[in-house]
């Protein structure tokens, strides 16, 4: 946030409630796209901030970390994954995230989150505690290495019973004194990882998930989240039916949501495949990334450090916040400081420096912590380069 938006923001508060709402607006239409959503005002950070896509690696203790990084990331439950029993296993898991939280602010990450300790993928813990799932077979569909995958089976209406993930997103906020993000899946990418056998088309189921996830959404906001994250990698995966409804659902989730909401976009884990096939470099493009502009997501999640995205892309979301990685997470080596910064200056190219974030790309968790903390900290380093650069 500019230090101009931080003073006018501080002028208004003894203002009265119409008065305010009257220079916000102001505000918005002196300060242009940076500002022009609903939620970026609503908490402070640096600029140029810096934060995780989603997973951290998780211990070896609490994990088998071989089995994980042998299969694709499960669609339905795999708790044989753990290696604590229950009634153990939560306490575990909390303790695995104050890790996380740590590492995190240690290194000096700006916007903090969970490391998903509590989940055996992005995906499954919420996509299978929702009504409509069948509790006793699964399901199959395609994944997109083009290899049969379990998946949950929708032998129902999909319903959101109760809150699933605002205890953890309690707890988060609980134990930093940072701006915390907290991630859940989209309801376009749970539509395709799926089996339907209830609905008449994949557009109804994906409407449904997406009230489903329109009702987490509000709560993890309740419960003190600054930045929810929707993942929704499958947009790339299945660009062409995107198409057809993807947008309509995204915004359909985001209805009536007062926060900052941000959506992952990626061509899938580099340490378990790569891009949209089992072998083969990543694409240099994406498929389906302009059309986010007509969503009603504040914040643009891309790795672009791995297949070296051409960043002129980004001139294609001109109202847009834009998280983009700088982190190649296929190869084993630690970038440095500069080489962060060379590519956050490739970005600044095509998109202000007050609408761009700093992150890896996704898949960290397949990583060691060891490494995952080399790594960020030369992200946190180069941010912190180019940010001396433009003072």
């Amino acid at each position: 946030m500019s230090a101009k938006v931080r003073i006018a923001s501080r002028s208004i508060i003894s203002l009265s409630l119409a008065a305010v709402s009257l220079e916000l607006d102001r505000i918005l239409s002196k300060n242009g796209p940076a500002l022009k959503s609903r939620g970026l005002a609503l908490f402070d950070h640096p600029i140029l901030p810096t934060t995780i896509v989603g997973s951290y690696p998780q211990p070896d203790w609490l994990i088998d970390r071989e089995r994980l990084k042998a299969s694709l990331p499960p669609r339905v439950r795999a708790e044989t994954l753990w290696r604590i029993p229950e009634p153990w296993l939560a306490e575990a898991q909390e303790a695995a995230t104050l890790m996380a939280i740590r590492d995190q602010e240690e290194v000096g990450i700006d916007i903090v989150g969970d490391g998903e300790m509590r989940r055996e993928s992005y995906s499954n813990r919420l996509a299978t505690a929702l009504s409509g799932i069948d509790t006793e077979k699964h399901g199959t569909a395609i994944d997109r290495t083009g290899n049969a995958n379990p998946v949950p089976l929708v032998s129902g209406p999909i319903r959101r019973v109760a809150p699933i993930e605002a205890q953890d997103a309690a707890f988060l906020r609980r134990h930093s004194t940072k701006p915390v993000k907290l991630t859940l899946p989209g309801p376009f990418t749970m539509t395709q990882q799926a089996e339907n056998g209830y609905y008449p088309d994949a557009r109804s189921l994906a409407m449904d998930y997406a009230d489903a996830v329109n009702a987490e959404v509000k709560d993890l906001f309740a419960a003190g989240v600054d930045v929810v994250q929707l993942d929704e990698p499958y947009l790339q995966a299945r660009a062409g039916e995107a198409g057809a409804y993807a947008i309509e659902a995204i915004n359909r989730a985001l209805n009536g949501v007062g926060g900052t909401t941000a959506l992952h976009i990626c061509f899938g884990y580099a340490m378990v495949h790569h891009g949209a096939g089992a072998t083969g470099p990543k694409p240099k493009a994406y498929d389906f990334l302009a059309e986010l502009e007509a969503s009603s997501i504040d914040v643009i999640s891309i790795e672009a450090a791995q297949p070296g995205l051409d960043p002129a892309i980004l001139a294609e979301l001109p109202t847009k916040t834009i998280m983009y990685g700088v982190l190649d997470l296929s190869i084993p080596e630690v970038e440095t400081p500069e080489v962060v910064a060379g590519r956050i200056r490739e970005a600044l190219r095509y998109v202000d420096a007050e609408r761009l974030w700093i992150a890896p790309d996704c898949g960290m968790k397949y990583h060691s912590r060891e490494h995952s903390q080399a790594k960020l900290k030369a992200m946190v380093d180069g941010a912190a380069l180019v940010r001396a650069e433009l003072k």
